[in-house]
């Protein structure tokens, strides 16, 4: 099992604005998003399964703890509220499923690996529309 423990600033994104896209938010709140997302903080802390992940940008810090294999709430890249469930998808990789509580939109998730070179790939899916970040420990 990896450990993502530590701080991380990110070094790319790729297609973080058509994700927003994807989830329908409009462009006005889409550009407000994309520049104030441009270097987010992330800290990570784990205890073997548990994990508790602190993101912070500008506009927004948002906090969630959980443990792989365990249904937890979150919300979304854009804010909806959600029932998500993380499992290991490798021995390097965690998945994690989200599901709307209420309202319909295209299904999302999210994955974080560890690369071999030690980046954390950060993963965000809606629908077909896959937007990558790569980060690297501080």
């Amino acid at each position: 099992m990896p450990n993502f423990s530590g701080n991380w600033k990110m070094k790319s994104s790729e297609n973080f604005e058509e994700l927003l896209k994807a989830l329908g938010v409009n462009v006005m709140l889409r550009k407000i998003a994309v520049a104030a997302a441009a270097k987010p903080a992330v800290e990570i802390r784990q205890d073997g399964e548990s994990f508790y992940i602190r993101t912070s940008t500008p506009v927004r810090t948002t906090e969630i703890r959980f443990r792989v294999g365990e249904e937890f709430e979150e919300q979304t890249v854009d804010g909806r509220p959600c029932k998500s469930l993380a499992r290991w998808e490798s021995e390097k990789k965690m998945v994690c499923e989200q599901r709307l509580l209420r309202g319909d939109g295209p299904k999302t998730g999210w994955a974080r690996e560890m690369s071999s070179d030690g980046e954390l790939i950060l993963t965000m899916t809606a629908d077909d529309v896959v937007c990558t970040r790569v980060y690297i420990r501080e």
